[in-house]
C-alpha cells in the first residue's frame, strides 16, 4: 500500500512539473503580449504549483520514513520469534538435565578414572622391575669389582658393598613378591 502510494504521489509531483512548465511558457506568451495582469495571477499560480511540488517530494519523503519504520517493526517481530524459539529450546534443554544425576556420573568416572590410573601404575611398576634386565645387574657388578681391583682395594665389605649372592637372592625375593602382587592385580 506504501509503494502504490509513493508511486501515485510520484506521478501526481510529475503532473504538477509539467503543469510548471507549462505555466512558464504561457507566462513568457503574455508577458510578450504585454497582458502583465494575467501575467501576476499565473505567478501565484506557479508559486503555488512549486509549493505543492515541494510538499509532494516531503509526503514522499515521509512515506518512505514509515515504510523504513514498518520494514524495522517487521525485522524486530521476526527477531523476537526468533528469541521466543531459542527460548524455549534452552528452557526444553534446562529441563532435560539434571544436574545432580550430571554430577552423580562425574563423580563415578572420577573415582574410576583414578582406579583404573592406579592399577595402571602398579602394572607398570611391576612390569619394570620384571623387565629389568639381570644381566646388566651381573655385568654393573663386574665392572665395579674391576673398578676396585685396579684401585687395590680387596675389601669390599668395608666400602659398602653387599656381596653379589646376597643381592641376587634379594632380587629373586623381589621378583616373586612382584609376581604375587601382578596375580594380585589380575584378580581385581
Amino acid at each position: 500500500m506504501l509503494r502504490r502510494s509513493q508511486r501515485e504521489i510520484e506521478r501526481e509531483r510529475r503532473k504538477l512539473q509539467r503543469q510548471e512548465k507549462q505555466i512558464i511558457r504561457e507566462m513568457k506568451k503574455l508577458a510578450r503580449e504585454g497582458r502583465n495582469k494575467i501575467c501576476r495571477i499565473m505567478a501565484k499560480d506557479l508559486v503555488r504549483t512549486r509549493a505543492q511540488v515541494h510538499k509532494f517530494y516531503k509526503m514522499k519523503a515521509q512515506l518512505q520514513a514509515v515504510g523504513l519504520k514498518l520494514q524495522t517493526l517487521r525485522s524486530t517481530q521476526t527477531m523476537t520469534n526468533a528469541m521466543r524459539g531459542t527460548a524455549r529450546a534452552m528452557g526444553a534443554m534446562n529441563r532435560s538435565v539434571n544436574l545432580p544425576m550430571m554430577q552423580k556420573i562425574m563423580m563415578q568416572f572420577e573415582q574410576q578414572n583414578d582406579l583404573m590410573d592406579g592399577k595402571q601404575e602398579a602394572m607398570d611398576d611391576v612390569l619394570e622391575d620384571i623387565f629389568e634386565d639381570s644381566g646388566e645387574e651381573e655385568e654393573t657388578e663386574e665392572v665395579y669389582n674391576q673398578i676396585f681391583d685396579e684401585l687395590g682395594l680387596e675389601n669390599l665389605k668395608q666400602m659398602g658393598n653387599v656381596p653379589f649372592e646376597e643381592q641376587k637372592e634379594k632380587k629373586n625375593q623381589q621378583q616373586e613378591n612382584l609376581e604375587q602382587r601382578l596375580a594380585n592385580l589380575k584378580n581385581i
